[in-house]
C-alpha cells in the first residue's frame, strides 16, 4: 500500500520526465486507476492527453507480476506490429520503477462474465476479430528470449495451484491431474504468449480491437496454451452461475477456424483445452479459498464453487473424448 507521500513523490518523478513533452500544458497529480492485478497503476492528464503509469509498489523490486519494466520491453517490442499495444513514452529505472503509456480508449468487456449492454453482434465480431490479433501475436518476435514453458512446465504450474486448494472445494481434480500427466503432448516452437488472452484484456472501438493490454504473465511458450484458453470464454455455460448467454457469439469451432486462417488444426488441441479448464478452476480455487481464509475478503467468491467443479469435470469430458479418438 503507498502513502500520499510515496504517491506524491512519485508524481513529481512521472511530471519530471513528461514535462518536455508538454511545456504549455503541465502535467497533473496521478490518480489510482482501480482493478490492477500486478504494481500500481495510475492515470494522469496533460492538457488534452492522458496517460497511464504502471509502478513498482514502494519497497518491493521489479520481479514477477510486479516487474513493470518487463511490461514496458515488450509493448515497445510490439509497437508497429499487427498486435496493437499501447505505446509506452516514457520509462524510469530507478527505484521504484515505473513506466508511463498513453490512454487508450475503448471498451475491455468480456461478454459472458461482465455485466454490459453490447449489441450481440458487435461482440461476435470483436470476438471473430481478436482471433486474427492472436494469430498475429503468435508470428511476432519479441527481441527477447525469456524462458519457456512446454506443456509439463504449464501442467506443473497449475498442478501446484490447485493442489493448494482445499479438496473439498475442487471435487475430482485428483483425477484429472493425473490424466493430464500421463498424457502430455509434444511441445512446440514456442511463440511469443500474452498468458491470459481474452475480450475481457483488450480495449475495444467499435468492432476492432484498439490495445492488447495486461502483459503480466506474457512470455515464450506454447501458442496452443494461448488459444485454448481464448476459446474457453465464447461459452457461457463454462461458467455455472456466473456466465450470462450472449447470443450469437462464435462457437469454438468458429472462433479456432477465424485463428488458424486456412492452416490445419494444431495437434493435442483437447488436451490444452481440458488444461484450460484446469487454470481455471484453480485460480477460482485459490481466489475462494483467501476469501474463506480472510485473506481477500470477497462474499462474490462464493458463487465459484458450481463454475470450479464444471470445469474439472468437462476437462474430464474432453480428455475422455480425446482418448477414444486415439
Amino acid at each position: 500500500m503507498s502513502t500520499t507521500t510515496e504517491v506524491a513523490e512519485l508524481g513529481r518523478r512521472v511530471r519530471a520526465r513528461l514535462a518536455d513533452r508538454h511545456p504549455h500544458e503541465p502535467p497533473g497529480d496521478l490518480r489510482t486507476l482501480p482493478g490492477g492485478h500486478s504494481g500500481l497503476t495510475y492515470s494522469l492528464t496533460a492538457g488534452a492527453v492522458s496517460y497511464v503509469v504502471k509502478a513498482v509498489p514502494p519497497g518491493q523490486r521489479a520481479v514477477g507480476r510486479n516487474d513493470v519494466l518487463r511490461q514496458a520491453r515488450i509493448l515497445r517490442a510490439l509497437a508497429g506490429s499487427p498486435v496493437p499495444v499501447p505505446a509506452v513514452v516514457a520509462v524510469d529505472e530507478s527505484e521504484p520503477a515505473w513506466f508511463a503509456m498513453e490512454f487508450v480508449d475503448g471498451e475491455a468487456v468480456e461478454p459472458v462474465l461482465d455485466e454490459h449492454r453490447l449489441d450481440p453482434g458487435l461482440c461476435r465480431t470483436r470476438m471473430l476479430a481478436l482471433a486474427g490479433v492472436l494469430r498475429e501475436l503468435h508470428g511476432t518476435a519479441s527481441g527477447e528470449v525469456p524462458r519457456s514453458l512446454d506443456p509439463a512446465g504449464e501442467l506443473a504450474r497449475w498442478s501446484a495451484t490447485m493442489r493448494a486448494v482445499p479438496s473439498g472445494l475442487r471435487p475430482g481434480a485428483e483425477e484429472l491431474l493425473s490424466t493430464l500427466a500421463a498424457h502430455v503432448p509434444d511441445g512446440t516452437a514456442p511463440t511469443l504468449t500474452h498468458g491470459d488472452f481474452r475480450l475481457g484484456n483488450v480495449l475495444c472501438r467499435g468492432e476492432r480491437p484498439a490495445a492488447v493490454v495486461d502483459w503480466e504473465i506474457w512470455g515464450y511458450g506454447d501458442p496452443r496454451i494461448d488459444l485454448a484458453w481464448f476459446l474457453l470464454f465464447t461459452d457461457h455455460r463454462n461458467f455455472p452461475r456466473l456466465g450470462r448467454a450472449v447470443p450469437g457469439l462464435p462457437t469454438e469451432e468458429e472462433l479456432l477456424t477465424a485463428y488458424l486462417d486456412g492452416r490445419p488444426e494444431p495437434p493435442a488441441l483437447d488436451w490444452f483445452r481440458a488444461l484450460a479448464r484446469t487454470k481455471m478452476a484453480a485460480i477460482m480455487g485459490h481466489n475462494l479459498r483467501r476469501h474463506r481464509e480472510g485473506k481477500h475478503h470477497d462474499p462474490d467468491q462464493e458463487r465459484l464453487p458450481p463454475t470450479i467443479a464444471a470445469m474439472i469435470r468437462t476437462a474430464g469430458d474432453l480428455l475422455a473424448q480425446r482418448s477414444r479418438r486415439s
